[in-house]
Protein backbone atom coordinates (compact mmCIF):
# COMPACT_ATOMS: atom_id res chain seq x y z
CA UNK A 1 0.00 0.00 0.00
CA UNK A 2 1.48 3.33 -1.10
CA UNK A 3 0.64 6.53 0.77
CA UNK A 4 2.14 10.02 0.76
CA UNK A 5 2.28 12.16 3.88
CA UNK A 6 1.72 15.57 2.38
CA UNK A 7 1.72 19.29 3.18
CA UNK A 8 1.75 22.66 1.41
CA UNK A 9 2.58 26.28 2.15
CA UNK A 10 0.72 29.13 0.46
CA UNK A 11 0.44 32.90 0.16
CA UNK A 12 -2.80 32.90 2.15
CA UNK A 13 -6.03 31.10 2.93
CA UNK A 14 -8.17 31.52 -0.19
CA UNK A 15 -7.23 29.58 -3.35
CA UNK A 16 -10.19 31.05 -5.23
CA UNK A 17 -9.36 34.59 -4.13
CA UNK A 18 -5.89 34.91 -5.62
CA UNK A 19 -3.74 33.01 -3.14
CA UNK A 20 -1.25 30.51 -4.57
CA UNK A 21 0.96 27.57 -3.63
CA UNK A 22 4.57 28.31 -2.70
CA UNK A 23 5.83 24.96 -1.35
CA UNK A 24 4.95 21.27 -1.61
CA UNK A 25 6.33 18.53 0.62
CA UNK A 26 5.61 14.81 0.30
CA UNK A 27 7.01 11.74 2.08
CA UNK A 28 6.39 8.32 0.55
CA UNK A 29 5.12 5.54 2.82
CA UNK A 30 4.90 1.90 1.79
CA UNK A 31 2.78 -0.13 4.20
CA UNK A 32 3.04 2.82 6.63
CA UNK A 33 6.86 2.83 6.56
CA UNK A 34 8.79 5.84 5.13
CA UNK A 35 10.89 4.74 2.16
CA UNK A 36 13.15 7.80 2.00
CA UNK A 37 11.56 8.86 -1.29
CA UNK A 38 10.37 12.47 -1.03
CA UNK A 39 9.00 15.30 -3.15
CA UNK A 40 10.00 18.83 -2.17
CA UNK A 41 9.20 21.75 -4.45
CA UNK A 42 9.36 25.51 -4.04
CA UNK A 43 7.02 27.31 -6.42
CA UNK A 44 6.97 30.85 -7.76
CA UNK A 45 3.43 32.08 -6.92
CA UNK A 46 3.60 34.85 -9.54
CA UNK A 47 2.41 37.38 -7.01
CA UNK A 48 3.56 39.22 -3.86
CA UNK A 49 3.96 37.57 -0.45
CA UNK A 50 1.61 38.97 2.23
CA UNK A 51 3.31 39.73 5.54
CA UNK A 52 0.91 37.43 7.41
CA UNK A 53 1.90 34.45 5.27
CA UNK A 54 5.61 35.30 5.45
CA UNK A 55 5.44 35.23 9.25
CA UNK A 56 4.05 31.68 9.06
CA UNK A 57 6.55 30.03 6.69
CA UNK A 58 9.34 32.56 6.13
CA UNK A 59 9.31 32.24 2.33
CA UNK A 60 9.85 35.68 0.83
CA UNK A 61 8.83 36.98 -2.58
CA UNK A 62 12.54 37.45 -3.36
CA UNK A 63 13.41 33.85 -2.42
CA UNK A 64 10.62 32.45 -4.60
CA UNK A 65 11.21 34.76 -7.58
CA UNK A 66 13.60 32.36 -9.36
CA UNK A 67 11.69 29.18 -8.50
CA UNK A 68 9.67 27.34 -11.18
CA UNK A 69 5.99 28.04 -11.69
CA UNK A 70 3.54 25.27 -10.84
CA UNK A 71 2.89 24.50 -14.51
CA UNK A 72 6.62 23.83 -14.90
CA UNK A 73 6.70 21.20 -12.11
CA UNK A 74 3.20 19.72 -12.45
CA UNK A 75 4.49 16.64 -14.28
CA UNK A 76 7.09 15.99 -11.57
CA UNK A 77 4.44 16.40 -8.89
CA UNK A 78 1.90 14.11 -10.56
CA UNK A 79 4.55 11.47 -11.28
CA UNK A 80 5.45 11.40 -7.58
CA UNK A 81 1.83 11.19 -6.44
CA UNK A 82 0.80 8.58 -9.01
CA UNK A 83 -2.05 6.51 -7.64
CA UNK A 84 -0.84 6.87 -4.04
CA UNK A 85 -3.15 8.07 -1.28
CA UNK A 86 -2.40 11.56 0.04
CA UNK A 87 -2.34 11.75 3.85
CA UNK A 88 -3.02 15.37 4.83
CA UNK A 89 -3.83 17.23 8.06
CA UNK A 90 -6.89 19.39 7.32
CA UNK A 91 -7.06 18.06 3.78
CA UNK A 92 -9.71 20.50 2.55
CA UNK A 93 -7.23 23.37 2.83
CA UNK A 94 -4.31 21.76 1.00
CA UNK A 95 -6.45 20.06 -1.63
CA UNK A 96 -8.21 23.34 -2.35
CA UNK A 97 -4.86 24.78 -3.42
CA UNK A 98 -3.58 21.66 -5.18
CA UNK A 99 -6.73 21.23 -7.25
CA UNK A 100 -6.88 24.94 -8.04
CA UNK A 101 -3.33 24.78 -9.39
CA UNK A 102 -4.08 21.58 -11.33
CA UNK A 103 -7.08 23.25 -12.95
CA UNK A 104 -4.98 26.28 -13.90
CA UNK A 105 -2.46 23.90 -15.49
CA UNK A 106 -5.20 22.11 -17.41
CA UNK A 107 -4.86 18.85 -15.49
CA UNK A 108 -7.50 16.64 -13.80
CA UNK A 109 -8.03 17.30 -10.11
CA UNK A 110 -7.21 14.73 -7.42
CA UNK A 111 -10.46 13.20 -6.10
CA UNK A 112 -11.40 13.05 -2.42
CA UNK A 113 -11.27 9.26 -2.66
CA UNK A 114 -7.47 9.53 -3.01
CA UNK A 115 -7.10 11.53 0.22
CA UNK A 116 -7.01 10.68 3.94
CA UNK A 117 -7.62 13.59 6.31
CA UNK A 118 -5.70 13.06 9.57
CA UNK A 119 -7.58 15.93 11.20
CA UNK A 120 -10.81 13.94 10.73
CA UNK A 121 -9.08 10.82 12.10
CA UNK A 122 -7.84 12.78 15.11
CA UNK A 123 -11.27 14.26 15.83
CA UNK A 124 -12.80 10.78 15.85
CA UNK A 125 -10.08 9.36 18.08
CA UNK A 126 -9.79 12.39 20.38
CA UNK A 127 -13.17 14.13 20.24
CA UNK A 128 -12.32 16.58 23.02
CA UNK A 129 -9.15 17.75 21.20
CA UNK A 130 -7.02 19.70 20.72
CA UNK A 131 -6.08 18.17 17.38
CA UNK A 132 -3.64 20.56 15.75
CA UNK A 133 -0.45 18.98 14.45
CA UNK A 134 1.54 20.46 17.35
CA UNK A 135 -1.04 19.23 19.88
CA UNK A 136 -0.90 15.71 18.44
CA UNK A 137 2.89 15.77 18.61
CA UNK A 138 2.62 16.59 22.31
CA UNK A 139 0.03 13.87 22.83
CA UNK A 140 2.19 11.21 21.17
CA UNK A 141 5.59 12.46 22.37
CA UNK A 142 6.77 13.22 18.83
CA UNK A 143 9.67 15.66 18.62
CA UNK A 144 8.64 18.76 16.70
CA UNK A 145 11.29 21.08 18.12
CA UNK A 146 12.55 21.88 14.60
CA UNK A 147 9.15 23.34 13.73
CA UNK A 148 10.04 26.98 14.45
CA UNK A 149 8.23 28.00 11.26
CA UNK A 150 5.90 25.98 9.07
CA UNK A 151 7.66 24.10 6.26
CA UNK A 152 5.94 21.70 3.89
CA UNK A 153 8.53 18.92 3.93
CA UNK A 154 9.20 19.09 7.67
CA UNK A 155 5.48 19.09 8.41
CA UNK A 156 5.00 16.12 6.07
CA UNK A 157 7.72 14.20 7.93
CA UNK A 158 6.13 14.99 11.29
CA UNK A 159 2.68 14.13 9.98
CA UNK A 160 3.91 10.69 8.90
CA UNK A 161 4.74 9.95 12.56
CA UNK A 162 1.43 11.36 13.79
CA UNK A 163 -0.49 9.33 11.20
CA UNK A 164 1.16 6.12 12.37
CA UNK A 165 -0.02 6.84 15.91
CA UNK A 166 -3.53 7.70 14.79
CA UNK A 167 -3.97 4.38 13.02
CA UNK A 168 -2.73 2.28 15.91
CA UNK A 169 0.82 3.15 16.89
CA UNK A 170 4.14 1.38 16.53
CA UNK A 171 4.16 -2.38 16.92
CA UNK A 172 6.42 -3.30 19.83
CA UNK A 173 6.59 -7.05 19.28
CA UNK A 174 6.03 -9.44 16.42
CA UNK A 175 4.87 -12.37 18.53
CA UNK A 176 1.66 -12.93 20.43
CA UNK A 177 2.89 -15.42 23.02
CA UNK A 178 6.30 -15.53 24.64
CA UNK A 179 8.21 -17.17 27.44
CA UNK A 180 9.79 -14.89 30.04
CA UNK A 181 13.34 -15.73 30.98
CA UNK A 182 12.70 -15.21 34.69
CA UNK A 183 9.66 -17.40 35.28
CA UNK A 184 9.20 -19.37 32.06
CA UNK A 185 5.61 -18.16 31.92
CA UNK A 186 3.60 -17.25 28.87
CA UNK A 187 1.88 -13.91 28.55
CA UNK A 188 0.63 -11.22 26.23
CA UNK A 189 3.03 -8.97 24.33
CA UNK A 190 0.95 -6.05 25.65
CA UNK A 191 2.69 -6.56 29.03
CA UNK A 192 6.06 -5.61 27.57
CA UNK A 193 7.77 -2.26 27.44
CA UNK A 194 8.46 -0.88 23.93
CA UNK A 195 11.72 -2.11 22.47
CA UNK A 196 12.00 -5.21 24.71
CA UNK A 197 13.19 -8.28 22.83
CA UNK A 198 11.46 -11.54 23.57
CA UNK A 199 12.64 -15.12 23.90
CA UNK A 200 9.89 -17.28 22.43
CA UNK A 201 9.11 -20.83 23.47
CA UNK A 202 9.53 -22.39 20.04
CA UNK A 203 9.12 -26.15 19.81
CA UNK A 204 11.82 -28.21 18.13
CA UNK A 205 11.00 -29.96 14.87
CA UNK A 206 10.67 -33.74 15.16
CA UNK A 207 13.00 -34.04 12.19
CA UNK A 208 15.51 -31.19 11.75
CA UNK A 209 15.51 -29.47 8.37
CA UNK A 210 18.33 -30.34 6.02
CA UNK A 211 21.05 -27.68 6.08
CA UNK A 212 20.96 -25.76 2.81
CA UNK A 213 24.22 -23.85 3.16
CA UNK A 214 27.66 -25.11 2.26
CA UNK A 215 30.52 -25.56 4.72
CA UNK A 216 32.27 -22.55 3.17
CA UNK A 217 29.15 -20.40 3.64
CA UNK A 218 28.84 -21.51 7.27
CA UNK A 219 32.47 -20.55 7.93
CA UNK A 220 32.00 -17.18 6.23
CA UNK A 221 28.94 -16.49 8.38
CA UNK A 222 30.78 -17.45 11.56
CA UNK A 223 33.62 -15.09 10.63
CA UNK A 224 31.13 -12.30 9.98
CA UNK A 225 29.47 -12.77 13.39
CA UNK A 226 32.87 -12.92 15.12
CA UNK A 227 33.72 -9.54 13.64
CA UNK A 228 30.60 -7.94 15.16
CA UNK A 229 32.09 -7.99 18.68
CA UNK A 230 30.94 -9.39 22.00
CA UNK A 231 27.82 -7.19 22.15
CA UNK A 232 26.35 -8.58 18.93
CA UNK A 233 22.69 -9.52 19.37
CA UNK A 234 23.42 -12.76 17.50
CA UNK A 235 25.60 -13.92 20.43
CA UNK A 236 23.19 -12.66 23.10
CA UNK A 237 20.38 -14.87 21.82
CA UNK A 238 22.51 -17.80 20.72
CA UNK A 239 21.90 -17.31 17.00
Amino acid sequence: MREISFDTETTGLNPRGGDRLVEIGGVELINHIPTGNICHLYINPERDMPEEAFRVHGLSEEFLSDKPKFAEVVDEFLAFVGDGTLVIHNAAFDMGFINMELERAGRPIIPDSQVIDTLALARRKHPTGPNSLDALCSRYNIDNSRRVKHGALLDAEILAEVYLELIGGRQTALGLVMETEEAGETGSSAELEPGVLLKFNAKSRPTPLRCLISEAEAKAHAAFIAGMGDDAIWKKYGL
